[in-house]
């Protein structure tokens, strides 16, 4: 259930996040052939742009000229090539057993994985439901969260989140902004919406946990792969699982150098996989393909000397051939998708009793948080008040679009609302996101009110707006994205280097101004 398709750090998850090596040369694609004989590889098809097999068009006009009776035995024929395609039935029992036992002796010991392990003593009918929906959410919770991001980062999440909802039932009552709070940090927030959703749609049916991939497919946010990781693992469904993991052992396994992302190219790993997976210990067999590719048969530095299917290894065998083609050049390289770079103005608006700067009781100060939209990029967390620039902007230009902002939404008016006690820019940083780059400019606003909360806020931001202050300590416990906490951070690092030199510079100021003092 682990596994890492990020070539640079080790335990990443998820289909779709390649980084591979060139694809064989000419000479090594030969070789291919002469390694493959299957007929059908080398005289009823040729490859296209992407690698896939296609018949030549040779072939494909001498099959229409033919009469129908010959076309349908032709079509027979190319049925049987395709299955010939497939791992032998040695070949499959060997990488089944190899696996397993390797597994076996060699599995990461990780939290989800615990509560899969049955006792030895028989469950009683009841008892036997109740641990098969705990192992079902369990992977579920877990699959869910490895998406793209590392295992090690992932184990204390988890813990934190099954010590906070132990059951699906005790999931299904919780809030969106509990959720929230606990998955901040891991990204891609919508995965926490649909865990969320999908638990209240379990609990609400009646039904109990679905427990084959075609019921599993009708809960938000359950796909293909996690169907199949949850229905073989914990209820022992023979179906098969490929991530990004399994994509690069399988292509290295049958040295496939076609596209990963093609969606025919897709479907014969599914293929490939739906034949090895063990009968016997389905989820255990799914398991070990993905712990090789995450510990052993990784993107960049794979161990063959080590792995237990090295031996069926057709990648291997050909880089013994010819020095010139390497295991990395296995799947193919795919095209990285062009980042986009956005521009934002952050604002951390904190809001005072004190009518001076002076460091002391902070009970009466508080941090204006704007809850995002419910649709979209981090729907429905919270951050500072921000406006998104178009184009790299300069400081003005920042904060005239900050101040119209301001003025708008909460009637934050330094002529008439409010007075600022402090502005200042406080830095920058840059936030990835899948496809785009957002470089954040942030700057720090302490204003004291001249009226009472309740008359600042305007009419349109209580309609279309969600809202509230709070205080520095409930700031620091507050489940915030990464990029919200990086701003947090930049802001405390500045007060506590220098407002402490303002504080003492004004405590100065007004002891010099006491009777007596010199």
């Amino acid at each position: 259930m682990s596994g890492n398709t990020n070539p640079k750090v080790s335990g990443w998850r998820g289909v779709g996040r390649f980084e591979f090596s060139k694809a064989p040369s000419s000479r090594s694609s030969r070789l291919i052939q002469k390694v493959n004989t299957k007929p059908h590889l080398t005289t009823a098809t040729t490859m296209d742009e992407e690698g896939i097999e296609k018949p030549s068009k040779r072939k494909r006009n001498a099959a229409i000229a033919k009469p129908k009776e010959q076309r349908q035995h032709s079509s027979k024929k190319q049925v049987v090539a395709d299955i010939e395609d497939l791992f032998s039935d040695k070949e499959t029992q060997k990488i089944r057993a190899s696996l397993l036992d390797w597994y076996d002796h060699n599995q990461r010991d990780l939290p989800w994985r615990r509560i899969t392990q049955t006792k030895e003593t028989p469950f009683k009918e009841e008892e036997e439901e109740e641990e098969e929906e705990r192992r079902a959410y369990g992977v579920w919770v877990s699959e869910v969260m490895l998406q793209q991001t590392r295992v090690q980062t992932v184990i204390d999440y988890y813990n934190r989140w099954m010590l906070k909802w132990p059951t699906l039932h005790h999931l299904a009552q919780a809030s969106l902004e509990e959720v929230n709070e606990k998955w901040a940090g891991l990204g891609y927030y919508r995965r926490a919406r649909f865990l969320l959703e999908g638990a209240k749609m379990i609990v609400a049916g009646g039904d109990g946990f679905p427990k084959i991939v075609s019921s599993l497919r009708k809960v938000p946010g359950i796909g293909d792969y996690t169907a199949g990781a949850i229905a073989s693992i914990a209820f022992k469904e023979v179906v098969p699982v490929v991530d990004g993991n399994v994509i690069r052992v399988l292509a290295r396994l049958k040295a496939i150098s076609a596209n990963p992302k093609d969606k025919v190219t897709v479907k014969k790993f599914w293929k490939l996989a739906a034949q090895l997976v063990d009968p016997h210990r389905p989820g255990d067999f799914n398991q070990s393909l993905m712990e090789l590719g995450a510990t052993l048969c990784t993107p960049v530095n794979p161990s063959c000397s080590s792995c237990p299917v090295s031996g069926q290894c057709r990648a291997l065998t050909i880089s013994k051939l010819d020095k010139l083609v390497l295991i990395t050049d296995y799947p193919a390289k795919s095209i990285k998708l062009k980042q986009r770079h956005e521009f934002s103005a952050v604002c951390a608006v904190e809001i005072t009793g004190r009518q001076d700067l002076i460091e002391g009781d902070q009970s009466s100060s508080v941090f204006l948080l704007v809850k995002r939209p419910d649709e979209g990029l981090l729907a429905g967390l919270w951050e500072f008040p921000s406006v998104m620039l178009g184009k790299e902007a300069d400081m003005t230009r920042r904060r005239k679009e900050m101040n119209r902002f301001l003025k708008k939404s909460f009637r934050l008016d330094p002529q008439k609302t409010c007075s600022v006690l402090l502005r200042e820019d406080i830095g920058e940083f840059i936030h990835i996101f899948t496809h785009i780059r957002l470089k954040v400019y942030v700057e720090l606003l302490i204003v004291h009110l001249k009226g009472d909360m309740s008359d600042l806020f305007s009419k349109q931001s209580r309609e279309n707006m969600t809202w509230k202050c709070v205080d520095r300590e409930a700031l620091s416990s507050l489940g915030l994205t990464s990029g919200v906490r990086k701003a947090c951070t930049m802001v405390q690092k500045f007060k506590q280097k220098s407002l402490s030199t303002v504080s003492a510079a004004a405590r100065k100021r007004t002891n010099s101004k006491k009777p007596g003092s010199s």
